[in-house]
């Protein structure tokens, strides 16, 4: 084998600091023309729908909170009507194909026959995959892509809101409580989408 140089790449050399300089600044050059681009191509839909995929993880983020350290007297069952309604067309069809089905056969299967080995926590998932599998296309179809289910997301987030900013005393509070930054980040997460198209829907 032969002897293997090496280049020892000095960061004090200032040539060096010039080069890395310049790319970063090309790089900060690319990434605005790919926004600029983006926006143009995609415009104020490509801003809904990245919105509809927010609110509709913020929404799994505050029930997986539910299911685990926050416990309070609110209806966070409404956050299965809320995802049903937000979810993005990609995972909604998904789920409410064959893939869908056999989750559903799977989680009724455990229900009825080895309710033991069926946790408390799989209780809400297992409603939302039985609601977007058998809801008809009423409500999957027309009301889901109408103004009416962005309405039903928006009702939702103010009553979980409300609900919140109510259950820690005050909204001082439901800032400044331990886990409470959290919740009421997710939750103010939920009203940003419906706004956000209703106020497209209306202009």
């Amino acid at each position: 084998m032969g002897r293997m140089e090496y280049l020892a790449l000095k960061s004090s050399d200032p040539d060096t600091n010039e080069l890395i300089n310049s790319d970063i600044n090309d790089l900060k050059i690319a990434a605005k023309k790919l926004i600029k681009d983006a926006t143009k191509l995609g415009g104020l839909g490509f801003g809904t729908s990245f919105l509809k995929w927010v609110a509709s993880f913020a929404a799994i983020y505050l029930l997986i909170l539910d299911r685990t350290n926050w416990r309070t007297n609110m209806l966070t069952s409404l956050l299965i009507p809320y995802i049903f309604f937000s979810l993005p067309s990609v995972l909604f069809n998904l789920l409410r194909g064959e893939v869908g089905k056999w989750i559903a056969f799977i989680a009724v299967v455990l229900r009825l026959f080895f309710p033991r080995h069926f946790p408390d926590w799989l209780e809400m998932p297992g409603s939302l995959i039985l609601l977007l599998v058998v809801a008809p296309n009423f409500f999957a179809h027309t009301l889901k892509d109408s103004w009416v289910g962005v309405l039903i997301c928006l009702l939702i987030g103010c009553y979980l809101l409300q609900e919140h900013i109510r259950a820690s005393g005050g909204f001082r509070n439901s800032l400044t409580q331990s886990h409470g930054i959290s919740n009421t980040l997710g939750i103010i997460l939920l009203l940003v989408y419906p706004v956000w198209a209703l106020i497209l829907h209306f202009i």
